[in-house]
């Protein structure tokens, strides 16, 4: 096995085009998958692409239009930043991620790029509407995230892209939130996740929806059909409005965590919570 650990993006950008390789960021899931690998009987690991000494893709930035977060930002960095209630929940979401150890590690990027059905990140990304920065050998490219997770642990990139950054548009009055279930608290992989964020005027009435659902389908997705009918509504009152019809479109799976119809069910009550705790007090009070 063979190992590169550059020291610029360009340079990476060469060897990942060169030749399949497997990018190390953070870690965390490269190593379980490997490990997995090697229990199924398939001795061939691809290289390593080892991307933590290329300078400038760690930190979170605040710019004009949004903020932008580095590839190499971990759990830890989004959950100790100074940032407006939009990222509330995706910096619940860094704050549930495996232990301390993932968190301290892992990579908001990482977490995107392994492309899970479960992973946490993604679908707050999707509620935020979030922006892929991409770099290769043609130059820099950016495209949103629903457009990025193409299918199961499969994305966009091409052979010689690496990401470079998520940038986060701004969004006047808005405020987030991230539920999970799982069989336990800590340590989990979820049943079912629903990523939430909501723009109200002054009077209460949502201006702007986006409710993203997790490990209920290949990819993440955007509920669209809730969103347009919140438009409008008194934010008070918009867990009532959630029906069954509003996420026929998940396709969930039977497996050792949970039934599809479970999932479906679990799916519909986190909307469901999720609405209500952003129109709660406490909630009205961190925007």
């Amino acid at each position: 096995m063979r190992y590169f650990r550059p020291t610029s993006l360009d340079e990476a950008i060469a060897i990942k085009a060169a030749q399949d390789v497997t990018v190390l960021a953070g870690g965390t899931d490269v190593y379980p998958v490997r490990t997995a690998r090697r229990a199924w009987g398939d001795p061939a690991h691809k290289p390593i692409l080892d991307i933590t000494a290329i300078p400038g893709l760690r930190g979170i930035t605040e710019e004009t239009c949004g903020w932008r977060l580095g590839a190499l930002t971990t759990w830890s960095d989004l959950a100790a930043a100074d940032l407006p209630p939009l990222f509330d929940g995706y910096r619940r979401a860094a704050r549930e991620v495996g232990g301390l150890q993932v968190q301290n590690l892992g990579t908001l990027a990482g977490n995107l790029v392994t492309a899970s059905p479960a992973g946490d990140g993604i679908p707050n990304l999707m509620a935020l509407d979030a922006v892929v920065e991409v770099a290769g050998q043609g130059g820099t490219r950016t495209l949103p995230v629903q457009a990025f997770s193409t299918g199961y642990r499969s994305t966009a990139l091409t052979a010689d892209e690496i990401v470079t950054a998520l940038i986060v548009p701004k969004l006047d009055g808005a405020r987030s939130t991230f539920l999970k279930l799982g069989a336990r608290k800590y340590l989990v992989i979820s049943i079912a996740m629903v990523a939430a964020v909501v723009a109200t005027d002054e009077a209460g009435t949502i201006t702007a929806a986006r409710i993203a659902v997790g490990a209920c389908s290949a990819v993440a997705q955007r509920l669209s059909a809730l969103e347009s009918a919140l438009i409008g509504k008194p934010l008070a009152s918009a867990a009532g409005l959630v029906s069954a019809d509003h996420l026929a479109a998940l396709n969930p799976i039977d497996d050792v965590r949970a039934s599809a119809a479970y999932r479906r069910v679990a799916a519909e009550t986190l909307v469901r919570d999720a609405l209500a705790d952003l129109a709660s007090p406490a909630a009205r009070r961190a925007a």
